[in-house]
């Protein structure tokens, strides 16, 4: 008897783990349609959200061989595979925390445009002012239970 219980009490414990578990958000307030791809050991998508407040989420998931994930974001609809300007809305799941990070590469496809970064009001936010890194870490923490939600062209 004492067994089941221990058992039963150990399944509902990591229930209640799993369903704390936040999402990464990407809110799109731009003029133009993007699309986002979900990439860690493997590619997902894309999908494509529309201008003017379309939305995409997931549950973090810490991927199995790359350790996070990385919301692939592109004004072009293939520009994943074209070499377009992408912004990268990172994020790594570690146990209780959720590591979060923002990066351009091959050019910078929001310039001009704000970008934030935002959770809680006790985590720590990303603000590009110009759609541009402005320098520094952009790397930041906090708890996994959190939702992180990037907004391109923010108010």
């Amino acid at each position: 008897m004492h067994s089941i219980l221990s058992l039963t009490a150990l399944a509902l414990a990591a229930a209640t783990a799993v369903s704390a578990v936040g999402k990464a958000r990407v809110v799109n307030n731009c003029d133009t349609d993007v699309s986002v791809w979900s990439v860690g050991s493997n590619i997902d998508g894309p999908w494509r959200l529309a201008a003017h407040g379309g939305t995409f989420s997931e549950d973090y998931v810490r991927d199995p061989r790359t350790g996070g994930k990385a919301l692939k974001i592109t004004i072009p609809a293939d520009g994943l595979w074209t070499g377009a300007p992408q912004t990268n809305f990172a994020y790594s799941l570690d146990g209780d925390k959720i590591w979060y990070d923002l990066s351009d590469v091959f050019g910078d496809p929001f310039a001009g445009k704000k970008l934030v970064v935002s959770s809680a009001a006790t985590c720590p936010s990303i603000v590009w002012p110009s759609g541009t890194n402005p320098g520094g870490s952009q790397v930041k923490v906090c708890g996994s239970d959190q939702d992180v939600v990037l907004t391109l062209c923010a108010a």
